[in-house]
């Protein structure tokens, strides 16, 4: 089980697709941070997911909030994705220990290796705010992201 809304976030540091560790702790008073995780880069949902955070993304990256994309992809892997789709924000390597993150946030399918679709919104100080989960095909509504953000 993740964490839950009005509990902490756990704190995690991963690799972005540039190979540079990015901290969610880092972000304490400063930022709120959309933290999502997807299965797999280049697969059509969740290309179609980022594709569309792409598309808006003032919305999901900007000077109140961050964006963390989070996948058990290998950086280098991510890195030619971001380029094939000019992603501008940051995708983060949960890749070893494999899926560790995920599973602290309860989304880790261990048995088929790669994370459920979990969306967690956490608030400057460290708090969880939003949650939502969905099965791997099945696609989120970034418009719930959107309402979470704004009753912050």
């Amino acid at each position: 089980m993740g964490p839950q809304v009005g509990t902490e976030a756990p704190d995690f540091t991963l690799r972005d697709q540039n190979n540079e560790e990015v901290t969610l702790s880092s972000y304490r008073g400063k930022r709120n941070v959309l933290v999502v995780f997807y299965p797999f880069a280049f697969s059509p949902v969740c290309t179609n997911e980022l594709c569309a955070v792409r598309d808006d993304l003032g919305s999901f990256h900007n000077d109140e909030v961050e964006i963390l994309a989070i996948s058990v992809d290998h950086p280098h892997a991510l890195k030619a994705w971001s380029q094939a789709q000019g992603y501008e924000f940051p995708l983060l390597s949960d890749f070893w220990p494999h899926g560790a993150t995920a599973a602290a946030y309860g989304v880790f399918q261990d048995k088929r290796g790669f994370a459920l679709r979990g969306t967690f919104l956490v608030d400057t100080s460290g708090v969880v705010r939003f949650t939502e989960v969905n099965e791997p095909g099945d696609a989120r509504d970034q418009n719930g992201w959107k309402k979470a953000l704004a009753a912050l």
